[in-house]
C-alpha cells in the first residue's frame, strides 16, 4: 500500500496529499518526525539500520522516526514512531524543526527528545543493533561515513543548542 503524506511548502503549510514515493521522486517537501532517545544517565540511543532497509541500509543513526501521516502533528508522529520502532509509549518533547536538504529529497525535519526509563523492544525491521552512547562517543560516530548523512546535520543543529534550551524531559 502507498504511504500518503502531506505535501507542504517552504513555510511548512499544507498544499495537498501525495504519495510519499512521488514526493521523494519529485523533490516535494513533506514532514518527517524524529526522536532522540536518552537514558536517565544522559546517554543517547544509537542504532544501525537493517541491511535490507530501503533507505540507508546498514548505516548508523541517532534518531528514530519517519514521515508524518496525513493530518498527524509532528508530536503525534514522533510518539507513533517511538512506539512502532522501540515499543516505548511516551510523549516526546519538541526540540527543533528545520528544512532539511536531504540526501534522497528535501523535507521538514522535526526533532523531538524523550528520556527512556523502561526497557526497549526494537522492531527488527527498523533496528538491527542498538547501544547507549555518551555525547562524545556519539560525536565521534556521527563523523564516520557509515552514519546517515541527514542525521549528521540534525546532530550538529541539536548540539549547537545551548544546554538551557534543551533540558531533558
Amino acid at each position: 500500500m502507498n504511504e500518503l503524506v502531506e505535501r507542504v511548502d517552504e513555510r511548512d503549510q499544507v498544499l495537498g496529499v501525495v504519495d510519499r514515493a512521488e514526493a521523494i521522486s519529485q523533490g516535494w517537501l513533506h514532514r518527517v518526525a524524529t526522536i532522540v532517545c536518552r537514558d536517565e544517565d544522559g546517554r543517547f540511543l544509537v542504532h544501525r539500520r537493517p541491511d535490507d532497509s530501503s533507505r540507508f541500509p546498514g548505516q548508523y543513526n541517532w534518531m528514530l522516526g519517519g514521515a508524518a501521516d496525513v493530518g498527524e502533528s509532528y508530536e503525534e508522529a514522533a510518539a507513533r514512531e517511538l512506539s512502532e520502532e522501540l515499543g516505548v509509549h511516551a510523549a516526546p518533547r519538541f526540540v527543533l524543526k528545520f528544512l532539511c536538504a536531504g540526501v534522497i529529497s528535501p523535507y521538514w525535519l522535526a526533532l523531538h527528545e524523550v528520556v527512556i526509563t523502561a526497557s526497549v523492544r526494537p522492531n527488527v525491521q527498523e533496528v538491527a543493533w542498538y547501544d547507549w552512547l555518551t555525547e562524545p562517543a556519539l560525536e565521534s560516530l556521527v563523523r564516520q561515513q557509515e552514519f546517515v548523512p541527514d542525521a549528521r546535520d540534525a546532530f550538529d543543529r541539536y548540539r549547537d543548542l545551548s544546554r538551557t534550551e534543551r533540558p531533558l524531559s
